[in-house]
């Protein structure tokens, strides 16, 4: 029996129809599913994930399912399911437990759905399974793992972490998380980060984010870009993506925060303004954070800002606007427009923050194409076959997926856009790998 708890079955017509469309466009991982349908190589696996519960979520789960595995799948933030698809993964005998808005027991009970398959394997997308299974494992107890076990309950979580052949994270900041547990020697399984490898982060956080946060934030508001002052914070893939975006759409002025300056230098030389937050705060239009850290945009920042300044956030977690502060001081609000809501600050200004500061363009928006999605949930998938492949082999570290699996999803898109490329000749491959040859 499908177990699952998801906002109505009967979008699950509507929700095949989406998964369709996003199969259409996602060539690769359609391909590895091909291999896995004749393969099997999940047989017997039972994988927990919390993913952005999307249409091109849909298609990666359906072909770990069709390699063999048993998937539960929980979402990776409360406001980024799509219904319908939710409810046409359970038709597809997915277990899911998933909706959008949920509030912040609900969600933690979705992720104690996932750990209670007591899974082989863990994908993430954030860290939320593999974070709460490890705090569960190290007895640390928080309102979130309160939450996990009202569904999961009790069991041997030291015995459950331990058994887990590995896991998987999609974003920065989960392998963020990963990597500092790995330095406090606290991590107990190995972690492939995903985000790592190249076909994801120079193309999912630079084109996918850069398109998708544009999309979110003009759905919400209807705003023109042209002719606005943008304030983009943090310059890492994302950001460049969100930057270069907002140029092309016409802004006037592209502002860039940074604090390592590296970075800040790059953001110069592109083109791009770069100034403290307590500066831009004083003149930007739109304000955008994508860092990964907490409290980026300060109520300070906010009480500077100009009336009518429009606030979003493209980081996975919604920390980086200090939405907490923001409530507690904000004479008034009221929701003007779905997913924009109205803030009255004590000076007398207006400022408008888009989803609550979760992540815009999956919380306003459908997240990203489905074009791009294939090379990172083909990494995803890819990840998962190599854990099993390496059974035993592998120590709790964080690892990258080996560059030949990089290069073959890469080798599989050009040949599915119909990109010809060069290769080397046999000369060429003997010169770069050798040291004779001198000037």
């Amino acid at each position: 029996m499908v177990e699952s708890k998801v906002k109505d079955k009967s979008l699950a017509a509507k929700g095949k129809l989406q998964i369709e469309w996003a199969e259409s466009h996602m060539p690769v991982l359609m391909a590895i599913r091909e291999r896995f349908i004749r393969e099997k190589p999940l047989k017997g696996i039972r994988i927990a994930a919390s993913l952005h519960v999307t249409k091109e979520t849909a298609v990666l789960v359906k072909t770990l399912a069709a390699g063999g595995a048993e998937v539960y799948l929980a979402p990776s933030n409360p406001l980024s399911t799509q219904d319908d698809v939710a409810a046409a993964l359970v038709e597809e005998g997915i277990h899911v437990y998933a909706w959008k808005g949920m509030n912040n027991r609900e969600y933690y009970n979705a992720i104690g759905f996932a750990i209670s398959s007591e899974p082989d394997i863990t994908l993430d997308d954030g860290g939320d399974v593999a974070g709460t299974l490890h705090k569960l494992a190290l007895g640390i107890t928080d309102e979130s793992v309160k939450y996990a076990l009202e569904v999961a309950g009790n069991r041997d979580y030291v015995g459950l972490t331990r058994k887990i052949l590995g896991g998987t994270e999609e974003t920065t900041t989960g392998v963020i998380r990963f990597r500092a547990m790995e330095k406090d020697g606290k991590l107990m399984y190995p972690i492939i980060a995903v985000n790592d490898s190249y076909t994801k982060y120079l193309f999912d956080n630079r084109y996918g984010t850069g398109q998708s946060t544009w999309d979110g934030i003009i759905r919400a508001t209807n705003l023109l870009i042209a002719g606005k002052v943008i304030v983009v914070a943090g310059y890492g893939w994302v950001g460049r993506g969100v930057a270069m975006r907002a140029k092309g759409l016409g802004a006037r002025r592209v502002i860039v925060t940074e604090v390592n300056p590296i970075r800040a230098l790059e953001a110069v030389f592109e083109g791009f303004e770069v100034m403290p937050m307590s500066e831009a705060a004083e003149v930007g239009d739109i304000f955008i954070t994508a860092t990964g850290d907490i409290r980026v945009i300060t109520l300070n920042h906010m009480l500077k800002m100009k009336d009518g300044a429009v606030l979003a956030n493209t980081g996975h977690f919604n920390v980086e606007i200090d939405v907490e502060a923001l409530e507690k001081n904000a004479k008034s609000k009221r929701e003007i427009r779905p997913y924009v809501v109205e803030y009255l600050l004590p000076n007398g200004r207006k400022i408008y923050l888009i989803a609550e500061g979760r992540l815009v363009n999956l919380s306003a928006a459908e997240g990203h194409p489905s074009e791009v999605m294939d090379m990172s949930f083909s990494n995803q998938a890819l990840a998962a076959e190599y854990i099993l492949r390496n059974k035993g082999k592998l120590t709790p570290r964080v690892y990258r997926l080996p560059q030949e699996i990089d290069e073959e999803i890469a080798r599989l898109k050009l040949t599915a856009m119909g990109v010809r490329f060069d290769s080397l000749t046999e000369e060429q491959a003997k010169y770069i790998s050798s040291w004779e040859t001198g000037t």
